[in-house]
């Protein structure tokens, strides 16, 4: 299973000026781990995927996704157009 993981977490961690040593601390691991998951180079295991979600509070798949996440721009304006 090589399938790549898409994730938000540069953009996450960004909203919070949070640096990858705060957050790798916060859920335990190495900051270079948070680097990787950044660049899509390393999928994430079950158990850091939620530990990562709960830290940022959101639902797992507003972290990750299997399919490229649209960009934000795109997602407001469907919203403001009642999509």
């Amino acid at each position: 299973m090589s399938d790549k993981i898409y994730n938000r977490i540069s953009m996450l961690r960004a909203e919070r000026n949070e640096s990858r040593k705060a957050l790798a601390d916060a859920v335990g691991v190495n900051y270079q781990t948070i680097g990787y998951l950044e660049r899509g180079e390393y999928n994430p295991s079950l158990e850091l995927a939620l530990k990562l979600a709960e830290h940022f509070e959101l639902p797992v798949e507003m972290v990750f996704s299997r399919q490229p996440f649209p960009p934000l721009s795109a997602q407001l304006a469907k919203l403001q157009h009642g999509g």
